[in-house]
């Protein structure tokens, strides 16, 4: 999927290997808060190495004695990866069982602490990356480029990990908009996102193509700094143009649902031209129930730092949730993920 879609800096000469073993892809989470120590959730905070986020939730809830769903995560993470994350588990009025026979080479608790509130989906700030490449080549310019990537941010694509092996949620979501019906609700859910994501990167690649990848248009829905705050103005004002270019306000792009675009004028015009081909999919999202969402069209890692020696590029940033590490590595270099055999039972494709 993303070898069909725009680079920012234009596609990178330099090659690598990602993933050649867990400790070259280190993903801390980060809830942006602290359980409270009291409550009918107990949140317990893994480490866990070459395993996927659904296997050890199973583990969890059997050492708890509770049905898989009343074990929940914030966000995926990758399997071929040390990480550390947050689970949840609904225990009112139970004593906290002995969670810790899970353990194993591959799986530690790091703490277990009660909360008041259910961890839901997307209930986090994001997420901390250590990266590791090897086996790199025609590295001439890459550190060039890592300075464009820190001060200008990369697209704020969805990842391959949102469209499953060889796109086939997208496959799925179409069959399920031509009426075919889903009664799991999780693939379900999997199959909606992996549509909705296909526009917004539709949207967001028609942009960088046409260079107006830090244009403002008149009518731009934008979105304020640090928040989920979103408006739009008839009129691309130099006010507007520099608080864009400053990172006061973020360009977005549409996540398609139900109802009026955010943007208007110009902007709107082009957006709905983008996916005009695309109507099927966003009837599918409407009739679906989705309302009409923003997404930033850019995304700029934070406090990003890199080592770079003829062996290996070592890179650690921070990025908010939602957002995929494999979408900043892709403008940086063409970058082979190391080939993993797995049990197919323990090997559900996640996200980040």
């Amino acid at each position: 999927m993303l070898e069909q879609l725009t680079y920012l800096h234009g596609q990178p000469a330099a090659r690598g290997v990602l993933k050649a073993e867990p400790a070259d892809f280190i993903v801390l989470e980060d809830l942006g808060f602290e359980p409270c120590g009291e409550g009918e959730h107990i949140f317990v905070r893994v480490r866990k190495t070459g395993e996927n986020t659904a296997w050890v939730a199973g583990l969890l809830a059997d050492a708890a004695g509770v049905e898989r769903h009343a074990v929940t995560w914030a966000g995926l993470k990758d399997r071929h990866a040390v990480t550390e994350q947050w689970f949840g588990i609904h225990l009112p009025g139970k004593a906290e069982p002995d969670l810790r026979v899970i353990e194993s080479d591959s799986i530690q608790i790091l703490e277990i602490k009660r909360h008041n509130r259910k961890l839901r989906t997307g209930y986090l700030k994001g997420n901390h990356f250590t990266l590791r490449l090897t086996a790199l080549e025609q590295t001439d310019g890459l550190d060039a480029r890592l300075q464009a990537v820190a001060a200008a941010g990369v697209p704020n694509y969805f990842g391959e990990q949102r469209f499953g092996r060889g796109g086939n949620n997208l496959e799925a979501a179409k069959a399920m908009f031509a009426g075919k019906r889903i009664k799991d609700r999780n693939k379900r859910s999997l199959y909606l996102s992996a549509a909705r994501s296909m526009l917004f990167n539709t949207v967001v690649t028609a942009r960088i193509e046409q260079g107006l990848a830090h244009t403002l248009l008149a009518g731009d829905c934008l979105m304020l700094k640090g928040s989920h705050s979103i408006f739009s103005e008839a009129e691309a004002t130099p006010e507007l143009a520099a608080r864009l270019a400053s990172g006061d306000v973020q360009l977005t792009a549409p996540l398609w649902g139900r109802g009026r675009l955010a943007s208007q004028g110009d902007a709107a015009v082009f957006e709905e031209t983008a996916l005009e081909a695309l109507a099927e999919w966003r009837d599918g999202l409407e009739k679906a129930g989705l309302e009409q969402e923003r997404r930033p069209l850019l995304l700029r890692p934070e406090a990003m730092s890199w080592s770079l020696t003829a062996e290996a590029l070592t890179l650690s940033f921070f990025l908010p949730a939602g957002a995929f590490a494999t979408s900043v590595v892709r403008e940086l270099l063409d970058a082979r993920e190391a080939d993993h055999q797995a049990p197919e039972s323990r090997d559900a494709h996640s996200g980040e």
